[in-house]
Protein backbone atom coordinates (compact mmCIF):
# COMPACT_ATOMS: atom_id res chain seq x y z
CA UNK A 1 0.00 0.00 0.00
CA UNK A 2 1.03 3.49 -0.90
CA UNK A 3 0.74 6.64 1.06
CA UNK A 4 -0.44 9.30 0.67
CA UNK A 5 0.92 12.44 -0.62
CA UNK A 6 0.26 15.18 1.36
CA UNK A 7 0.12 18.52 -0.74
CA UNK A 8 -0.62 21.05 1.68
CA UNK A 9 0.28 21.17 5.06
CA UNK A 10 0.87 23.17 8.16
CA UNK A 11 3.35 22.57 11.00
CA UNK A 12 1.13 20.61 12.56
CA UNK A 13 1.38 16.36 12.43
CA UNK A 14 -0.34 13.98 12.25
CA UNK A 15 -0.56 12.04 15.40
CA UNK A 16 -3.47 10.03 17.34
CA UNK A 17 -3.26 7.61 19.34
CA UNK A 18 -1.82 3.73 17.94
CA UNK A 19 -0.31 6.26 14.82
CA UNK A 20 2.84 6.14 16.25
CA UNK A 21 5.12 7.66 13.51
CA UNK A 22 4.50 11.56 12.22
CA UNK A 23 3.41 12.29 8.21
CA UNK A 24 6.35 10.64 6.38
CA UNK A 25 7.10 13.38 4.00
CA UNK A 26 8.33 16.93 5.00
CA UNK A 27 7.83 19.54 2.49
CA UNK A 28 10.76 20.87 0.37
CA UNK A 29 12.79 17.08 0.27
CA UNK A 30 13.20 15.10 -2.72
CA UNK A 31 10.21 12.80 -1.43
CA UNK A 32 8.01 15.60 -1.18
CA UNK A 33 8.77 16.97 -4.54
CA UNK A 34 8.59 13.87 -6.33
CA UNK A 35 5.62 12.71 -4.57
CA UNK A 36 4.12 15.83 -5.49
CA UNK A 37 4.83 15.03 -8.90
CA UNK A 38 3.00 11.57 -8.51
CA UNK A 39 -0.15 12.77 -6.86
CA UNK A 40 -0.36 15.83 -9.64
CA UNK A 41 0.07 13.06 -12.14
CA UNK A 42 -3.10 10.95 -10.45
CA UNK A 43 -0.48 8.13 -9.81
CA UNK A 44 -1.26 8.69 -5.73
CA UNK A 45 -4.43 9.73 -3.76
CA UNK A 46 -4.59 13.80 -3.04
CA UNK A 47 -4.57 14.98 0.65
CA UNK A 48 -4.69 18.61 0.89
CA UNK A 49 -5.70 20.57 4.07
CA UNK A 50 -7.98 24.06 4.46
CA UNK A 51 -9.97 26.27 6.98
CA UNK A 52 -12.47 25.80 8.68
CA UNK A 53 -14.00 28.83 5.98
CA UNK A 54 -12.41 27.57 3.31
CA UNK A 55 -14.32 24.22 4.06
CA UNK A 56 -17.28 25.30 4.81
CA UNK A 57 -17.03 27.74 1.21
CA UNK A 58 -16.34 24.44 -0.75
CA UNK A 59 -19.13 22.14 0.89
CA UNK A 60 -21.62 24.87 0.04
CA UNK A 61 -20.32 25.43 -3.83
CA UNK A 62 -19.98 21.67 -4.32
CA UNK A 63 -22.60 19.18 -4.33
CA UNK A 64 -20.40 16.37 -4.66
CA UNK A 65 -18.90 16.92 -1.24
CA UNK A 66 -19.34 15.32 2.44
CA UNK A 67 -17.87 16.09 5.78
CA UNK A 68 -16.84 13.31 8.08
CA UNK A 69 -16.78 14.26 11.42
CA UNK A 70 -14.12 11.64 13.45
CA UNK A 71 -13.95 12.92 16.62
CA UNK A 72 -15.64 10.19 19.64
CA UNK A 73 -19.39 10.27 20.21
CA UNK A 74 -18.74 12.13 23.77
CA UNK A 75 -17.37 15.03 21.35
CA UNK A 76 -20.46 15.35 19.13
CA UNK A 77 -22.57 15.04 22.40
CA UNK A 78 -20.82 17.25 24.70
CA UNK A 79 -19.26 19.69 22.22
CA UNK A 80 -21.55 19.92 19.70
CA UNK A 81 -21.32 19.25 16.04
CA UNK A 82 -21.01 21.36 12.53
CA UNK A 83 -24.31 22.25 11.37
CA UNK A 84 -24.45 21.95 7.30
CA UNK A 85 -28.82 22.21 7.53
CA UNK A 86 -28.53 24.98 5.10
CA UNK A 87 -25.85 23.42 2.91
CA UNK A 88 -28.11 20.47 2.00
CA UNK A 89 -24.82 18.36 2.61
CA UNK A 90 -24.44 15.25 4.83
CA UNK A 91 -22.26 15.28 7.58
CA UNK A 92 -20.79 11.95 8.94
CA UNK A 93 -19.58 11.03 12.17
CA UNK A 94 -17.88 8.19 12.09
CA UNK A 95 -15.49 7.90 15.14
CA UNK A 96 -11.71 7.43 14.39
CA UNK A 97 -10.71 6.07 18.40
CA UNK A 98 -13.35 5.48 20.74
CA UNK A 99 -13.29 7.34 23.74
CA UNK A 100 -12.76 6.72 26.86
CA UNK A 101 -10.00 4.44 25.91
CA UNK A 102 -9.16 5.88 23.06
CA UNK A 103 -8.59 2.68 20.45
CA UNK A 104 -8.77 2.73 16.84
CA UNK A 105 -11.84 2.43 15.17
CA UNK A 106 -11.01 -0.93 13.62
CA UNK A 107 -14.44 -0.36 11.21
CA UNK A 108 -13.41 3.24 10.50
CA UNK A 109 -13.38 2.37 7.08
CA UNK A 110 -15.96 -0.02 6.16
CA UNK A 111 -18.41 2.33 7.96
CA UNK A 112 -17.08 5.00 6.02
CA UNK A 113 -17.65 3.10 2.66
CA UNK A 114 -20.87 2.33 4.03
CA UNK A 115 -22.17 6.00 4.37
CA UNK A 116 -21.16 6.74 1.00
CA UNK A 117 -23.61 3.67 -0.07
CA UNK A 118 -21.70 3.25 -3.33
CA UNK A 119 -21.24 6.87 -4.54
CA UNK A 120 -17.51 8.58 -3.34
CA UNK A 121 -17.96 12.13 -2.65
CA UNK A 122 -15.72 14.29 -5.19
CA UNK A 123 -14.18 15.49 -2.03
CA UNK A 124 -14.45 14.26 1.45
CA UNK A 125 -13.31 16.72 4.44
CA UNK A 126 -12.31 15.06 7.86
CA UNK A 127 -12.69 17.37 10.87
CA UNK A 128 -12.16 16.68 14.68
CA UNK A 129 -10.99 18.59 16.80
CA UNK A 130 -8.28 20.80 16.38
CA UNK A 131 -7.14 18.73 13.05
CA UNK A 132 -4.34 16.10 13.96
CA UNK A 133 -7.05 13.18 14.40
CA UNK A 134 -8.81 14.19 10.85
CA UNK A 135 -5.16 13.90 9.31
CA UNK A 136 -4.89 10.79 10.33
CA UNK A 137 -8.27 9.80 9.54
CA UNK A 138 -7.86 11.33 5.57
CA UNK A 139 -4.47 9.37 5.26
CA UNK A 140 -5.87 6.23 6.51
CA UNK A 141 -9.09 6.98 3.99
CA UNK A 142 -7.07 7.69 0.93
CA UNK A 143 -4.86 4.79 1.68
CA UNK A 144 -8.02 2.39 1.71
CA UNK A 145 -9.78 3.44 -1.01
CA UNK A 146 -6.72 3.83 -3.19
CA UNK A 147 -6.36 -0.22 -2.07
CA UNK A 148 -9.72 -0.56 -3.77
CA UNK A 149 -8.95 1.15 -6.80
CA UNK A 150 -10.74 4.43 -5.86
CA UNK A 151 -9.15 7.99 -6.55
CA UNK A 152 -10.09 9.78 -3.22
CA UNK A 153 -9.75 13.58 -2.91
CA UNK A 154 -9.56 13.81 1.05
CA UNK A 155 -9.17 17.18 2.50
CA UNK A 156 -8.28 17.58 6.14
CA UNK A 157 -9.98 20.67 8.25
CA UNK A 158 -7.13 22.60 9.68
CA UNK A 159 -7.75 23.89 13.09
CA UNK A 160 -10.91 21.56 14.05
CA UNK A 161 -13.75 22.58 15.28
CA UNK A 162 -12.70 23.47 18.47
CA UNK A 163 -9.17 24.54 17.34
CA UNK A 164 -6.02 24.84 19.32
CA UNK A 165 -5.42 25.39 23.19
CA UNK A 166 -5.45 29.25 24.21
CA UNK A 167 -3.29 31.19 26.85
CA UNK A 168 -5.63 29.88 29.65
CA UNK A 169 -5.59 26.16 28.16
CA UNK A 170 -8.80 26.38 26.99
CA UNK A 171 -10.49 25.70 22.97
CA UNK A 172 -12.76 27.17 20.95
CA UNK A 173 -11.58 30.85 21.36
CA UNK A 174 -8.63 31.26 19.39
CA UNK A 175 -9.22 29.56 15.69
CA UNK A 176 -11.18 26.02 14.64
CA UNK A 177 -14.71 25.95 13.31
CA UNK A 178 -16.71 26.96 16.25
CA UNK A 179 -14.47 30.25 17.14
CA UNK A 180 -14.58 31.52 13.28
CA UNK A 181 -18.34 31.67 13.93
CA UNK A 182 -19.63 28.17 11.48
CA UNK A 183 -22.44 27.29 11.92
CA UNK A 184 -23.01 24.43 14.26
CA UNK A 185 -25.38 22.46 17.11
CA UNK A 186 -25.49 20.99 20.19
CA UNK A 187 -27.69 18.18 20.95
Amino acid sequence: MTLPIIIQVTRRKAIAPNLVDPLPLQPGTEEWNQGRAKSMSGERPIIDEVSPAEAYRLLESDSGTALIDVRTRAEWAFVGVPDLSELDRPLWPIEWVAFPNMARNQAFIDELTARMGGKLPARMFFICRSGSRSMAAAQAAAAALEGQGLAAHCTNVAEGFEGDLDRDGHRGRTNGWKARGLPWRQN
